[in-house]
């Protein structure tokens, strides 16, 4: 009998993979990486002629999860025809024997992994006290970052803007919980003011948040733009934060937050302080130094955080018989 493939649709993703779990499989994938357990190299993006997009790949090799590839189409015009603007499919592969164990939903992994890495930065770097939210973007993001920082600290007040009016409405309806209302606001200032915690997680390639509206002692979670051509900070927030990001390499070659003000000359490469995994591991970096200083981490997603998150979906749905099986591949050792 062939071996099975397992499919795991966007519905089975969100059981299979719940916020607080990945939360910890993306640290212990960090701190992997931190060890240098992990072959990553750089995305792999090819832009379509007629710039209507991109198709992405995304490699990743582990000892301890095996070996996985993320492949995403990127086309922002999709929205208009009703559909999303990111899809696509993770391959897991086994690590002893190469064959291809699963194929998982890519968006909807890449939306909780990414809220679960901002959630490890925000435990690691915001204020223990820090409960005021402010998210810029109202998009699939958001409600997923929402969900995760509420794991990490005691959120007392939530307020959302993005452009459209009726999406930061719909998103502060659909968001407001019984025991935490989220507000609309008219302004990304008005959003950010006094507020000790920061999602950035719009498609904006221009600046959505200024350094002269955060306030001392707030952490900012930057994550939406992913293009050194694009940003959602302008380049004084930048500089005026201690700049922490998943991984150096990825920063220097893909992040507009951060090239940007580098090539204006406002920063240089030591501004990066280091890594979440470096601080993951004991005495390998300081986080945050005291209660008024900014800290930023930048986040691009790397591939290590997809294998980490399909290999805990994989467990998981092989313990519980989830997922679609279907034959694939064979067992004849003649090629």
């Amino acid at each position: 009998m062939p071996p099975e493939l397992l499919i795991v649709s966007r519905a089975h993703v969100a059981r299979l993979l719940p916020m607080a779990a990945c939360i910890e499989a993306m640290a212990d994938a960090l701190r992997a990486t931190a060890r240098g357990e992990v072959a990553l190299p750089l995305r792999q993006v090819v832009l379509l002629p007629d710039g209507r997009g991109a198709l992405a790949s995304m490699p990743a090799v582990s000892d301890v999860h095996g070996m996985s590839v993320k492949v995403i189409t990127v086309l922002p015009g999709n929205h208009a025809r009703g559909l999303p603007s990111h899809q696509g499919a993770v391959l897991l592969f086994d690590g002893e024997d190469g064959r291809l164990r699963a194929v998982v939903d890519a968006r909807a992994v890449t939306a909780i992994r990414t809220a679960a890495v901002s959630a490890v930065a925000t435990r690691l770097l915001a204020r223990a006290d820090a409960g005021d939210l402010a998210l810029l973007g109202s998009g699939e993001q958001a409600h997923t970052h929402l969900e995760a920082l509420r794991l990490v600290r005691p959120l007392r007040r939530v307020r959302v803007w993005s452009p459209t009016a009726a999406h930061r409405d719909a998103f502060a309806a659909r968001a407001s919980t019984a025991d935490l209302a989220v507000e609309p606001m008219a302004t990304a200032q008005a959003t950010v003011h006094g507020a000790d915690l920061i999602c950035t997680v719009t498609a904006a390639r221009e600046p959505v948040l200024h350094g002269a509206w955060i306030a001392p002692g707030a952490h900012v979670n930057a994550v939406g733009a992913s293009l050194k051509t694009a940003r959602e900070l302008d380049t004084d927030a930048v500089a005026r934060a201690r700049l922490f990001v998943d991984r150096r390499e990825s920063a220097l070659h893909e992040a507009g937050d951060f090239l940007i003000p580098r090539a204006e000359g406002a920063i240089g490469d030591d501004h990066i302080v280091a890594e979440l995994g470096e601080l993951l591991l004991e005495g390998m970096a300081p986080g945050r130094r005291n209660a008024r200083e900014i800290t930023l981490f930048k986040s691009l997603g790397i591939a290590v955080e997809d294998l980490a998150a399909v290999h805990h979906i994989y467990q998981r749905a092989v313990a519980e018989q989830a997922g679609t099986r279907v034959p694939f591949g064979d067992n004849d050792a003649a090629d």
